[in-house]
């Protein structure tokens, strides 16, 4: 049996926000590492510490955490990161979310929502990792002259390595898991993106066109990512040859 402490990351530079936190968290009976810059946090995060979750200030010293976020995914670390921040509009949480943070919370803030709100992403690590024991979607995806390998995040296509953000790769494996069945842009909002009820839809667009051009032989006439008028978008894998006899 596992008894060890859930461990946290908190990446606050405002001192007195940061001592309560860790505090309240250490209470809870979390075990806490404290950074004050986004150095500080590259730091622990290449030592040898394995953190379950990430609060992530928006506003640091030297980076901000939008761009922290998008090189922790970018290097393949899927831990989860709750976004902390004084900027409360709808732009800079899609900005925090297309970066790869899990959730977004702005200042000031309730010390039991945010307590919640780490338990749920929590929960949420959880949920996925017994998600992907039982997907039916290899590991490795073949779409025509493209591999697509998610556990290495590494893609190529025609044999030209290709880089592809955290987000297209989460909505590429949302695609892969549900070969031939209409996705709603809604749905696709809240699976890939943790959108609730968002107004605008254009990011899936935009994102499905980024796809396209990554995947499709002619993306002005595509064949894998098809448009369902009025319904949303379908994704049909080619047929890979089979074996010579």
């Amino acid at each position: 049996m596992n008894d060890a402490p859930i461990r946290v990351l908190l990446v606050e530079d405002e001192e007195h926000l940061a001592a309560g936190l860790k505090l309240n968290f250490e209470l809870e009976g979390y075990a806490v590492d404290v950074a004050s810059t986004g150095r500080e946090a590259g730091r622990l995060l290449l030592a040898d510490r394995a953190y379950d979750a990430i609060l992530l200030d928006v506003m640091l010293p030297d980076v901000d955490g939008f761009s922290l976020c998008q090189k922790l995914r970018d290097s393949g670390n899927t831990t989860p990161v709750l976004m902390l921040t004084a900027r409360g509009d709808l732009e800079d949480r899609i900005e925090g979310l297309n970066a790869g943070a899990d959730d977004y919370l702005a200042k000031p803030f309730d010390l039991e929502e945010l307590l919640a709100r780490v338990r749920s992403l929590l929960r949420r690590r959880d949920w996925g990792r017994k998600h992907e024991a039982q997907r039916t979607s290899p590991g490795i995806l073949h779409l025509g002259d493209a591999l697509i390998d998610f556990d290495t995040h590494a893609v190529t296509v025609r044999g030209e390595a290709v880089h592809l953000t955290k987000l297209e790769l989460d909505l590429l494996r949302y695609f892969a898991d549900n070969p031939g069945r209409v996705l709603g842009r809604e749905e696709l909002q809240q699976e890939v993106w943790k959108l609730q009820d968002y107004p605008s839809h254009r990011m899936v667009d935009n994102f499905i066109m980024r796809l396209r051009r990554h995947f499709e032989p002619d993306p002005r006439n595509p064949v894998v990512f098809l448009s369902v008028r009025g319904a949303g978008y379908k994704f049909v894998p080619p047929q890979q040859p089979g074996p010579q006899v």
